[in-house]
């Protein structure tokens, strides 16, 4: 017996929106299972909202085709996707109650009457808005007006559903409660859910995979952990949590380490990605966590010398940014400490296997490895 099919499968898609314009999003081959919140992150115009589209089928692909559940969408309206959508903006009738809000996809599929009314309930019950249903949108918060934008993607128990930025408009406080609120849902409910987002600490905190997008493609995919611990590339080393990006050009290469000596003449060791080798330009990236204080060679493979530039006490730890010789700068994130002054030299240093080394965009290893 054959295993299913994924509920979602992207083959060879690509979207332009000018002929002889660059693609928004190119040769994208993506697969979602059935029940995994999977989230497209990255920066405005990198394909993520696009790509979220053309599920949804309010743009049409330039090339490939997408499917759903084993069958092309090719041709298929949005309504007859069975796909909830929830949008940053709400998009709610104000005219309308909110219940009536929740009960509009209802009507359009032919449920009315006490069968909608009951599914609305339930769906009320499940946000946590009960007692709600007479209101106006505007007689409600922000965030209850996103749980009735939740509400209504979900009460005629769509197939998938997309969110594109649902929590940009709250504030902070808000927004972490609502990460919590939608990820029970899904996992109660076993939703397939979409997700796009510019926000890192968002896409770590909710996805079971995440997708990091650039220049309309995806740059890596995999597990919240693994792209945070060991990014694919500079790129999402940059964009995907803190890092610390000091160039430098490669002296040795042994097996899956080399050597960096960075601008301001210091060696460091970290770990090779790719086909670099000796004089290749690349970048060592370093978390601000992964960066010890008060080290000596005996203890870290890894240690140096900076110049306290900015310290900051954040109650649970504290920050520091500190000046390397030759100018570069990096951050500290260490437990809290009020010892630290600025001007003062500080002994630094990290473990080899926390400093991942990346082909700089424009050096021979960068080119090589798109050769590869």
């Amino acid at each position: 017996m054959s295993a299913a099919p994924p509920l979602v499968e992207f083959r060879g898609v690509g979207k332009r929106y000018a002929a002889s314009g660059p693609a928004a999003v190119a040769d994208l081959d993506l697969t979602i299972e059935r029940g995994e919140f999977l989230t497209l992150l990255g920066p405005s115009g990198s394909g993520k909202t696009t790509t979220l589209m053309m599920l949804a089928g309010f743009e049409t692909p330039s090339a490939g085709e997408i499917l759903l559940g084993g069958a092309s969408l090719a041709g298929r309206p949005p309504y007859r996707r069975n796909m909830g959508v929830v949008f940053q903006n709400y998009a709610l009738f104000p005219h309308m109650s909110v219940a009536d809000n929740i009960a509009f996809p209802l009507g359009v599929r032919g449920i009315k009457g006490s069968d909608a009314a009951r599914k609305v309930a339930a769906v009320l019950a499940l946000v946590k808005l009960e007692g709600l249903g007479d209101r106006r949108p505007d007689a409600l918060s922000g965030g209850q007006r996103q749980r009735v934008a939740l509400a209504r993607a979900l009460v005629f128990e769509p197939d998938l559903v997309l969110m594109d930025e649902p929590l940009g408009a709250l504030d902070r406080q808000l927004r972490e409660h609502l990460q919590f609120e939608i990820k029970r849902i899904q996992r109660a409910l076993g939703l397939t859910i979409v997700y796009v987002t510019h926000d890192q600490g968002e896409a770590l905190t909710m996805s079971d995979r995440i997708a990091v997008f650039a220049g309309g493609r995806i740059q890596q995919i995999g597990r919240p952990d693994t792209i945070y611990e060991t990014p694919a590339n500079a790129f999402v080393a940059g964009f995907v949590g803190e890092n610390n990006m000091l160039p430098g050009t490669v002296i040795m290469r042994h097996e899956d380490q080399c050597a960096i000596r960075l601008a301001g003449g210091q060696i460091v060791r970290a770990m090779a990605t790719g086909a670099m080798m000796a004089g290749d330009d690349v970048i060592a990236a370093i978390r601000p966590e992964h960066v010890e204080t008060g080290v000596a060679p005996p203890a870290c493979c890894n240690a140096i010398e900076a110049r306290v530039e900015e310290f900051a006490y954040h109650g649970d730890h504290s920050r520091i940014r500190a000046a390397l010789d030759g100018g570069v700068s990096l951050v500290i994130r260490m437990p809290a400490a009020g010892d630290i002054v600025t001007g003062q030299r500080l002994a630094i240093g990290w473990c080899t296997d926390r400093c991942l080394a990346f082909a700089a965009d424009d050096g021979p290893a960068a080119r090589r490895k798109a050769v590869a």
